[in-house]
């Protein structure tokens, strides 16, 4: 069974926050390296499914921040390479 995460932009605003905010949901260990080469290690070693959910409404909040958009680049690159992860694009419930 796949685990859903929903991305939650508004957490997705600043490095600092966004490495929190991903540590949190992913469970990361403490030793999690809190940058972009960190993330994509962390995101290629996950060996249960993952579901992780991006809105129109977040991937538009996303767009608009430059490291938050590297981030999102980085959770392609890792889900190419790793079948447990599976990336979904949906839209908003409030659209």
């Amino acid at each position: 069974m796949k685990t859903r995460i929903d991305i939650d932009d508004l957490r997705m605003t600043s490095k600092k926050d966004i490495h929190a905010y991903l540590k949190e949901v992913f469970n990361f260990p403490e030793y999690y390296g809190k940058n972009l080469d960190a993330l994509y290690d962390s995101l290629c070693e996950i060996d249960e499914d993952k579901e992780i959910v991006f809105t129109d409404k977040s991937l538009r909040s996303i767009c608009d921040n430059e490291y938050a958009y590297r981030v999102l680049m980085v959770f392609g690159k890792a889900a190419m390479n790793n079948p447990h992860l599976h990336i979904q694009f949906r839209r908003s419930q409030d659209d």
